[in-house]
């Protein structure tokens, strides 16, 4: 048996701290070094860049970061795992290589590919529907983009054969974690168990900051977050993972901070991956010492039989306008703007595909400046036409100016049509897809397996009920409940996690789909289901169709869903005055 594993994270998105893989080198000891550079909107950024540019589609900033620090890497035979090959890995490696050739160094570096199903489309769409697994609708419309999200076999294959740098296309951002911890102690394709204890260390770690207090409900309690700290998971043999950051780095890692993240995009307690499902209604977690928390007992199943694919389809065009509204009579100056700007306007809102209107801010009583006292008028629309979003409509709020309201102003000059994408999720049978690993100039290539068959895990949840304590008192909820929300495709979750035992009894009892609909009226038509982690004091919700068709085509104000959960925690609830004051 080895040693555990020590992996950081050195990127959770692309365009993350270009310093974090130094930083990380020189903090404290690591054995492997992995970073997530890609999202669906991510893909779609680097197919449009590919389109002007053909060598574009990687993460630039990638091979940056790696220059700075390529014989730190190599002289501590640190291994590098990255995604950021996005839509051209082959050409990301290439890049890698002519950094080391001219550092007179030579790296065994493997790139990953099979996930591009772009390449291979005429052939796919014979037999593959491609339905979208949100509305069940079939693919009409050529994909713009289609990759495959692969697990981490690929990953171990390259390890195995010697890579020290290993740069892949769109595989899960934990399958980067999974497939590291797998080669390092040896494990086989049905270690379900071990695999989906490192799949929950993988989707800690995989958002960087985000698990040493980033977007973290109670930051406040954290002595310093100007500058926090990039995580790393330590893998044990059995799966179970101890997550940290290393001494003297800002943020923290706390039972908290790891749960606000283990709630960040998930549906159903049953994480669904390509090499496994992981369970995580059985994750265990406790404090052992400062900024280390230790995850165990998770239990994990066989994988389904489809992959997930993150598509897009041309969505058309949008556009947007922002008009201040400053002091008094707010709402009666917004009617006067919405209703002047219509006028103008040669179009009812009924001929576009899509509108969304809003006023973001509320008036303030004797604002102390005058930022204070301005809130925003926003109008959104989409079509298929590009001249019905473009200068046609943007010159709708120009030509209103002198004849409006006291004081107006718009947010920038009027634009032209914004083209965008509409994503679109789908899947494909797990045994259409091969992973392609070239390392240096050998090939290999990694097949899907069968699922191992056997019953679903049963999972006694324990019972839940009221504090004893029913006197209450009317607080935001987030006086006594943390949470974490993000998107899902079109759909958003928004995990809710309470800070006791008793705190978790009343929130699982009190906040149910039917008490979410009551305190966000928004989500009254949305069908919405609802998951209890009583493991980790938390209940998840998934709201579908919040976002639409999703981040690249939506027009929400916060298209990510990022703020829901700090919304819907500054909603005032009755509280048991015990966990108040607790």
């Amino acid at each position: 048996m080895k040693r555990p594993v020590r992996i950081a994270n050195i990127s959770g998105f692309y365009g993350d701290r270009e310093s974090a893989m130094r930083e990380q080198l020189e903090g404290g000891s690591v054995d492997v070094l992995t970073g997530d550079y890609l999202a669906e909107l991510t893909m779609l950024i680097l197919a449009r860049t590919k389109q002007r540019q053909p060598d574009g589609g990687y993460a630039r900033s990638f091979v940056a970061q790696l220059a700075d620090v390529l014989e730190l890497v190599l002289d501590r035979g640190v291994k590098v795992v990255v995604n950021a090959g996005g839509l051209d890995p082959h050409g990301c490696a290439a890049a890698v290589q002519a950094v080391a050739v001219e550092r007179g160094r030579a790296p065994v570096v493997a790139s990953i590919t099979g996930d591009n199903l772009m390449e291979r489309l005429t052939e796919f769409q014979a037999d593959e529907p491609f339905v979208n697994t949100q509305t069940g609708e079939p693919a009409r419309q050529p994909f713009v983009v289609a990759n495959a999200y692969l697990g981490g076999w690929g990953v171990t294959e390259a390890l195995n054969q010697g890579a020290d740098i290993v740069v892949t296309g769109r595989v899960t951002d934990a399958a980067l974690v999974s497939g590291t911890a797998a080669w390092w102690h040896g494990w086989g394709r049905y270690d379900y168990d071990r695999l989906a204890g490192s799949v929950v260390a993988g989707h800690v770690i995989e958002c960087g900051m985000q698990a040493t207090g980033g977007n973290y409900s109670f930051f406040d309690e954290i002595d310093d977050l100007r500058y926090p700290g990039f995580p790393w998971a330590e893998i044990a043999d059995d799966g179970s993972s101890v997550i940290g950051k290393h001494p003297g780095t800002g943020g923290a890692v706390t039972r908290e901070t790891v749960v606000s993240q283990l709630l960040y995009e998930i549906g159903s307690p049953a994480y669904l991956g390509p090499d496994v499902t992981a369970r995580f209604d059985t994750v265990q977690l406790k404090q052992i010492g400062v900024d280390r928390v230790q995850v165990s007992g998770v239990r994990g199943e066989a994988p389904p039989e489809t992959l997930k694919v993150a598509a897009a389809t041309p969505g058309g065009y949008r556009n947007t306008m922002t008009v201040g509204i400053t002091g008094l009579n707010q709402q009666l100056k917004a009617a006067l703007v919405h209703e002047q700007i219509w006028a103008m306007i040669p179009f009812e809102a009924s001929d576009f595909d899509e509108v969304y209107e809003t006023i973001i801010g509320t008036e303030q009583a004797n604002p102390a400046t005058n930022g204070s006292a301005v809130s925003l008028w926003q109008l959104s629309v989409s079509s298929a036409d590009e001249a019905m979003v473009g200068r046609v409509f943007a010159n709708a709020a120009t030509q209103t100016v002198l004849g409006n309201i006291p004081g107006m102003f718009a947010l920038g000059p009027p634009s032209g049509a914004q083209p965008f994408a509409r994503y679109w999720p789908t899947s494909i049978a797990r045994h259409r897809i091969t992973q392609s690993v070239a390392v240096g100039d050998r090939l290999f290539l990694v097949e899907e397996t069968d699922p191992m068959p056997g019953a679903p895990l049963m999972v006694n949840l324990p019972a839940v009920g009221w504090p004893d304590d029913r006197d209450t008192v009317s607080v935001p909820l987030g006086a006594v409940v943390g949470a974490r929300s993000g998107d899902k495709g079109g759909s958003a979750n928004l995990g809710l996690y309470a800070r006791t035992e008793a705190g978790f009894r009343w929130l699982a009892e009190f906040l149910s789909i039917h008490q979410l609909r009551l305190i966000v009226p928004e989500l009254e038509q949305l069908e919405v289901d609802r998951y209890e982690l009583p493991n980790l004091w938390a209940v998840n919700f998934v709201i579908h169709g919040l976002m639409g068709d999703g981040v690249s085509s939506s027009l929400r104000l916060d298209p990510q869903a990022k703020g829901l959960g700090e919304y819907v925690r500054a909603k005032v609830v009755d509280v048991p005055v015990a966990l108040v004051s607790a």
